[in-house]
This record gives C-alpha cells, sequence and structure tokens, in this order.
C-alpha cells in the first residue's frame, strides 16, 4: 500500500523568510538551528526550503524531508519520514506515525557525526520517495 508524499507549495531555491527567521532566533538556540538548516540546505542543488508552521524546512522539490524549531530551552531537528530512519545511535524521538525528531540543548553533546548521517538519510530517502511516485 502506497502512502501519499506530503507536498508544500511554495518552495523556492533560498527563502528570505528563513534567514529573517534564523535572525530573530539568536543566541544559542538559534546558533544550533541555523547549524543543522544549513546541513539540510547542503544536501544537494535540488534542496528547496520554505517557512511552514512557523519553522524552516528543507524540501527536495515541494517534499519536505526535514526542519528545525527553536524552542524555550531546545532545539528540534526533525524528519518527516524519521520513522523510516535507521537510527543505530538512538537519536530519535517521537511516537508518530512518520515524523521523528532530535531534541538538542545547549551544553549537551550533539552527536554531531549521528545527527549529519539522519540528515543524509532523511535526504537519500525522501529522493527515493519522489523517485518512485
Amino acid at each position: 500500500m502506497k502512502t501519499e508524499l506530503l507536498r508544500f507549495n511554495g518552495a523556492v531555491e533560498r527563502d528570505p523568510a528563513i534567514d529573517t527567521w534564523m535572525n530573530e532566533h539568536a543566541g544559542e538556540l538559534g546558533t544550533i538551528a541555523h547549524r543543522w538548516f544549513e546541513a539540510m540546505r547542503e544536501c544537494g542543488d535540488e534542496v528547496r526550503e520554505l517557512l511552514h508552521d512557523g519553522c524552516p524546512v528543507a524540501c527536495l522539490g515541494d517534499a519536505p524531508f526535514g526542519y528545525v524549531n527553536v524552542f524555550s530551552s531546545h532545539v528540534n531537528v526533525g524528519f518527516f519520514h524519521g520513522a523510516a530512519l535507521p537510527d543505530p545511535d538512538r537519536l530519535l524521538q517521537g511516537a508518530g506515525k512518520f515524523m521523528r525528531h532530535v531534541k538538542l540543548k545547549p551544553g549537551t553533546p550533539t552527536y554531531a557525526a549521528a545527527l549529519s548521517k539522519l540528515i543524509g538519510a532523511a535526504y537519500l530517502d525522501i529522493k527515493v520517495r519522489v523517485e518512485n511516485g
């Protein structure tokens, strides 16, 4: 049974609204969010972005694969199909049917290599989903 892909209208190569969002989220949490959203932007030439539900979202074309969001004491780095991602380091949190996130707090380990692998895996996963309809 195939599941329809979530699609967002309005994704562009570089959304100025995201730069504004980043400027509004200065400080330690903003720096964390910016770092990991940049990692999503660097996944490939086809990455597009938009602000959705108040947070930066990275897409392959119009199909989202990741997002960042800043809360009062942490940052979520989230994945739209996170439940399907390999997570040998057990970073992913959440119990939804599809979405998962990694919670990052200042002053705690980020497991940067593992999180980078998750971002890469999310990008490759959405590529396969888009290419296979």
